[in-house]
């Protein structure tokens, strides 16, 4: 699954992105300051990224700069600015891609596919998750227990979808949170456990005979063997 880092500080705009490329199956990661995206690029491998221009601390076009400097990942600018010589200017620096606000969503991701495929990045197909009688499918971002349909929130189904792919781990708390919310807010487990809940919640209600996510204590959570 290709892992998509996305750096803006507009809350709306990156839960957005986040969603959209989360359903047409892609992993993603959310950065809110241009110091928070570049630790998170330097702490783990992504195939792509979505830089804003516009950013607290550390402007985009310092942080595609530093990002060259270590890295060839393909980087999109989406951003606001539309004048002929930003675009001139960005790619010279090494952007692969300038998409301008607003942006069409379907721009967004047929833009993203196309810079991976240059990139020589195979992007990977959809996939579809089992777990006991759970039945993720992310391609239609839908989740059914003993066949019958479970809605659920989008974080609700990226937190099943990440406890699904490695089903042995413990996740900690704080790496849940990272994986949904990036550092945008101060980690708070209440957030976590109060998500956790409803999706226990959700599933049970379909099948209350069986056990699917299992807390352990002092540290977070995992599939129930």
């Amino acid at each position: 699954m290709s892992h998509v880092l996305i750096i803006e500080d507009d809350y709306e705009a990156n839960q957005l992105l986040s969603e959209i490329f989360a359903r047409s199956g892609y992993a993603t990661t959310s950065a809110y300051t241009g110091f928070d995206g570049l630790d998170l690029a330097a702490r783990d491998d992504f195939d792509l990224v979505l830089l804003d221009l516009m950013l607290p601390y550390k402007s985009g076009d310092r942080i595609l700069q530093e990002l060259r400097r270590r890295s060839d990942v393909p980087v999109i600018v989406i951003s606001a600015k539309d004048t002929g010589q930003v675009k001139v200017d960005l790619l010279r620096l090494g952007a692969d891609d300038y998409v301008t606000k607003p942006f069409d969503v379907d721009e967004v991701l047929a833009r993203a596919e196309s810079t991976l495929r240059r990139a020589g990045k195979a992007i990977e197909p959809r996939a579809t998750l089992s777990y006991k009688d759970i039945s993720l499918d992310e391609s239609s971002w839908s989740v059914t227990v003993s066949g019958n349909l479970v809605t659920l929130t989008a974080t609700e189904f990226r937190l099943l979808a990440i406890l699904m792919r490695r089903p042995n781990l413990v996740h900690s708390k704080k790496s849940l949170f990272e994986a949904l919310w990036g550092d945008y807010y101060a980690y708070d487990d209440k957030l976590i456990n109060t998500h956790m809940s409803n999706l226990r919640k959700k599933l049970k209600s379909v099948n209350p005979e069986t056990s699917y996510i299992e807390t352990v204590w002092g540290i977070g959570y995992k599939l129930h063997r």
